[in-house]
């Protein structure tokens, strides 16, 4: 397989940085792979599992060869966000000129930090690998964390159609179902998919905590559900509280939200209203269960759009943002040039998301297109 990237350097050889390595070098196994990590070990072990070429801390002078021009073609940045404005630093500061994309999981105060220390914000696409476990670090990291994951990318609204499709390309070869969303609407959909979960989660454990003291068989009754449903809180202490202050309207509001449903059911079985409460269990329950077969796509039934139109700056972002807020993951990407100012854009789309919904953003938007049914036979 191969991806537009020949030369990669990681920043941050941790559980997400070094899956990224090791899932470049299996898949990848001709692109070079640099990774830069401040934990001696953390390198050695990404070393000896095959996962770098080479590695340096991040006062070693070969970084600065790494990332002057010439150097690496992708740096992708896998640090906590508080880390960030070194690195945007440094790589303005070495005429960098390839193309910078990180995986933390809140944008704003990034995106932020990027746009105050880089002289072009054209060559920094943020992005945002929805996968993870509760083993930290390298030992946690391996080579297949992204299959059937999705990475989410949030392109700015023009001239980074082709940083995009690089991006695109290059995390669907390690297995990864890429998803465009807006900058400004990640920090709040992620708080309610993810952040307030692992909150949740901690707070399960932390109940049960307190009680361990007066009924010593509690924590031993803990597994089953109570285990599954709190295994997210187990991770990085640190990381988790930079992503919370980093998100933390969003954030707070979502649990503000999830009182208000907690003091539903806490209202309803105090008042032993069964109607209710059976009403509220049975919604969550239908649709808990409505998941799998509406949200878990099938690689075999694919859709392929087809739209014509004007070559233009920002185009294939325009249309590959429409997809991202129908909540329709993108399998691949096609630009077929008919002239040298009209082509036809064409998606290859798995079966998630809202179609009609793409369809009326398409409309809305004065595009024509057409939809056609197609199996993984076709293509």
């Amino acid at each position: 397989m191969t991806i537009p990237f020949g030369k990669i350097l990681v920043v941050g050889v941790g559980l997400i940085g070094g899956s990224v390595a090791a899932a470049v070098k299996a898949s990848c196994p001709g692109v070079t792979v640099w990774g830069v990590d401040p934990n001696q070990s953390s390198l050695d072990s990404a070393l000896a599992a095959g996962a770098l070429d080479a590695a340096a801390q991040p006062g070693d002078a070969v970084v600065g060869e790494w990332i002057a021009p010439g150097g690496a073609d992708l740096v992708v940045l896998a640090i906590p966000v508080f880390a960030a404005r070194e690195w945007f630093a440094r790589l303005a500061a070495s005429g960098f000129d390839g193309i910078i994309t990180d995986t933390a999981s809140t944008k704003a105060v990034i995106t932020q930090i990027a746009a105050e220390e880089l002289p072009d914000m054209g060559c920094y696409l943020p992005g945002h690998p929805m996968a993870g476990s509760e083993v930290n670090g390298f030992d946690g990291a391996r080579p297949d964390l992204f299959q059937g994951a999705y990475w989410i990318l949030c392109p700015s609204d023009a001239t980074q159609d082709e940083v995009f499709l690089k991006l695109h390309e290059t995390f669907s070869a390690l297995g990864a179902r890429i998803i465009s969303i807006d900058r400004e609407d990640h920090d709040k959909a992620v708080a309610i998919v993810s952040h307030v979960p692992h909150m949740v989660a901690s707070s399960l454990v932390e109940l049960a905590a307190n009680h361990a003291g007066e009924r010593q068989e509690l924590l031993r009754l803990a597994a089953g559900g109570f285990k599954d449903t709190t295994r997210i809180a187990a991770g990085s202490p640190r990381l988790w509280c930079g992503i919370a202050l980093d998100n933390r309207e969003a954030l707070a509001d979502g649990i503000s939200e999830m009182r208000q449903i907690l003091g539903e059911f806490e209202d309803s079985i105090r008042r032993e209203d069964a109607d209710t409460l059976v009403g509220k269990l049975k919604r969550s329950s239908e649709l808990r269960q409505s998941l799998p077969s509406q949200w878990v796509p099938d690689s075999a039934n694919l859709t392929q759009v087809r739209i014509p139109m004007t070559d233009r700056p920002g185009i294939i972002a325009e249309v590959t943002g429409m997809a991202g807020h129908a909540g329709c993951n993108i399998q691949s990407i096609e630009f077929d040039h008919i002239n040298e100012s009209n082509a036809v854009l064409e998606l290859i789309l798995t079966d998630e998301g809202d179609m009609g919904r793409l369809g009326a953003e398409l409309i809305n938007g004065g595009f024509d297109f057409s939809f056609r049914n197609i199996g993984m036979g076709g293509r």
